[in-house]
């Protein structure tokens, strides 16, 4: 035996402490690849729920396309991007023109408000303060203005801080929906990896999770962001037929409203403004309306959120719910999604707990049943 190899006979080997290590180590480099990557995990997490989404019907335009699917992947991508800048273009537009009157008007001097129906002062709670408001303004706006000042200046950063947000939530939903045409475009092998993944995390149930995961994500997609286009249809519909100023911007207004499932509370100002300009008839038609469009979720949800789900629709609206609350607009999905696994992995805790007891009460009746026989 050489020296060399006598000298690692003797040298003890820690086993603990080099798995300590180990551990330490890997736990370093999936920090430092999470660092690394966290600018880039909302888009991905975005594109990933769009590609999941829109897969179905991405498999139709396939099939529509003679199975080419880059092509496809293009087709379907741009499609994607229209229906994302059409709805942007036009509210820009909208605001512009909406904007531009009041802009000359105050360089020039010549902004001036309609005085207020005398019919405002008789509303319960808030007529008399609005009617003494407006009035003030209609007579003199720039010393209404001026006294209005500070609260203004305070809430101007508020302002334009939820702009800026708003812009950059729609370049990162811009670049996702091209990462996502990128996914669909290799789903085979994407799907591959999620096949994988789920059998590493779940055994057996991987598959089954797999597909969990992806009912609830089109389960959000139609009960939450469907209603809500669906909503915004038929609001939409009101706002341009009633002929509120603007109706562009408060169409948009109400579907972001509407997604964080708070519509009924943006029809409120448009019900206002109706009753305050318009005839009584036409304002109770309007405030009709408003009720109908602000209850319609309650119909549509059930019949579309849960849809195809493998969870109770419970879950999923509470993981829908719970989760916007924890991480805003992507929490809709990520809190549903987490949700549904939970529920199930707690189910099958539940039932493998009780197929065993079952199995245990069982043997001592064979046994006494053997030794009877």
């Amino acid at each position: 035996m050489s020296s060399e190899a006598a000298a690692n006979e003797k040298i003890p080997v820690n086993q603990p402490l080099e798995s300590s290590i180990q551990i330490g180590l890997a736990a370093l480099l999936v920090i430092g690849c999470l660092l690394i990557l966290k600018p880039f995990v909302p888009l991905l997490l975005w594109a990933i729920i769009i590609a999941i989404a829109s897969c179905p019907t991405f498999l139709k335009l396939e099939r529509a396309l003679k199975g080419k699917r880059g092509l496809a992947a293009t087709v379907w991508t741009l499609l994607l991007l229209a229906v994302l800048i059409l709805p942007l273009v036009l509210l820009a537009k909208s605001v512009a023109q909406g904007i531009q009157p009041i802009v000359v008007g105050m360089r020039d001097g010549t902004l001036v408000l309609p005085p207020p129906p005398e019919s405002v002062a008789s509303w319960p709670l808030i007529g008399g303060p609005l009617f003494r408001a407006w009035a003030a303004a209609s007579s003199n706006l720039s010393a209404t203005l001026m006294k209005f000042a500070p609260q203004i200046k305070t809430a101007l950063p508020g302002i334009l801080a939820a702009s800026a947000g708003f812009v950059g939530t729609m370049v990162q939903l811009l670049i996702s929906i091209v990462l996502s045409g990128v996914l669909l475009a290799n789903a085979q092998a994407a799907y591959q990896v999620t096949r994988s993944l789920a059998n590493r995390l779940f055994g057996e149930q991987g598959p089954e999770f797999q597909s969990l995961v992806g009912s609830t994500i089109r389960s959000v997609t139609n009960g939450v962001l469907g209603v809500a286009l669906i909503q915004t249809v038929f609001a939409a519909a009101g706002f341009f037929v009633f002929g509120l100023p603007a109706a562009g911007v408060w169409s948009v207004v109400f579907l972001a409203a509407a997604i964080l499932q708070v519509g009924m509370l943006a029809l409120i100002p448009a019900v206002i403004y109706a009753f305050a300009i318009a005839s009584g008839t036409k304002a109770v038609i309007f405030l009709v309306w408003c009720i109908i469009v602000g209850l319609m979720d309650n119909v549509l949800k059930p019949l579309l959120l849960g849809r195809g789900a493998a969870v109770p629709i419970a879950v999923v609206f509470l993981g829908v719910i719970g989760g916007f609350m924890a991480m805003s607009l992507i929490g809709l999905f990520l809190g549903a999604i987490v949700l549904s696994v939970g529920y199930k992995l707690f189910i099958a805790w539940v039932e493998s707990g009780n197929a065993e007891a079952a199995k245990s009460s069982a043997t001592p009746s064979a046994t006494a049943a053997t030794i009877a026989s």
